[in-house]
């Protein structure tokens, strides 16, 4: 049971943790600092990227199989949707660093337990955006040209439509996670706060948060061109520089950590 005085300060949390006003080079810093995290724990980190293109491969192997080229695109497209439930073990890990402690990734494992359930409830809303992209990129196959020897001007409308759709739904996701799950994992707080809180953040930086997606599709983009072998580097490079952006970025101070709340 929450003592009386915390249970009311919980009770009188505000809806939304306040943001920070970011500069414009802060989105090279954090890539520097989630640099800084893979140096100071390499075996942790790496090992954690492994996993992650081990997955890759094997989902991309199947879906291959089971449904063919178009479906593998739109697979890999969705990457960027799920990309920050994936992650999440590489914020425990800077976080771990970050306390003092000697990362391990049973520790990450362990503690996710603790906030399981709001991580399932995010992976379920991402995964119905994601769906939702499916079907409407699918649609979108209606302005392919019928003729194989189209001339190139009659793949104008189509893929400006679907550079458009992709544009919204990306941004939409960018929105919602750019800080909800650091948050989630690190404070006692729900999924509406912490994709709300990431919303507030992302509109009142709208630059700096702009350079930082670019960069991150950027990034994503260069581990596609090396058939997912570079992601072994570069999704903790994202993962860990995406914890400096939260701490640096959010003030969640006013929630308790985990543990806290009954001590």
């Amino acid at each position: 049971m929450f003592p009386v005085d915390k249970q009311a300060h919980v009770n009188d949390l505000p809806f939304v943790a306040p943001c920070q006003k970011l500069t414009i080079e802060a989105p090279l810093r954090w890539l520097r600092l989630g640099w800084a995290d893979i140096k100071h724990a390499p075996q942790q980190s790496l090992s954690y990227g492994g996993i992650i293109v081990l997955l890759s491969y094997l989902v991309s192997s199947m879906v291959w199989i089971y449904g063919g080229l178009g479906l593998l695109v739109s697979v890999l497209s969705g990457f960027l949707f799920l990309g920050p439930v994936l992650a999440i073990g590489l914020y425990s890990i800077s976080c771990q660093i970050q306390a003092g402690m000697t990362p391990q990734l049973g520790y990450c494992l362990r503690e996710g337990k603790r906030h399981l359930g709001n991580e399932l409830i995010f992976a379920v809303i991402l995964s119905v955006i994601f769906l939702v992209w499916a079907r409407a990129a699918s649609m979108t196959h209606i302005l392919f040209p019928e003729v194989s020897s189209a001339a190139w001007t009659e793949f104008v409308l189509f893929f400006a439509v679907g550079t458009f759709e992709g544009a919204v739904f990306s941004a939409i996701i960018f929105c919602f996670s750019a800080f909800s799950l650091p948050m989630i994992m690190d404070r006692k707080t729900d999924v509406i706060t912490a994709v709300v809180t990431s919303i507030n953040a992302v509109l009142r930086n709208k630059r700096v948060l702009f350079l930082w997606a670019c960069l991150i599709v950027i990034i994503v983009m260069i581990g596609f061109a090396t058939a997912f072998i570079g992601f072994v580097v570069l999704m903790p490079l994202i993962g860990h520089a995406t914890w400096h952006a939260y701490q640096e970025t959010i003030d969640s101070s006013a929630w308790p950590k985990h543990g806290e709340i009954n001590q």
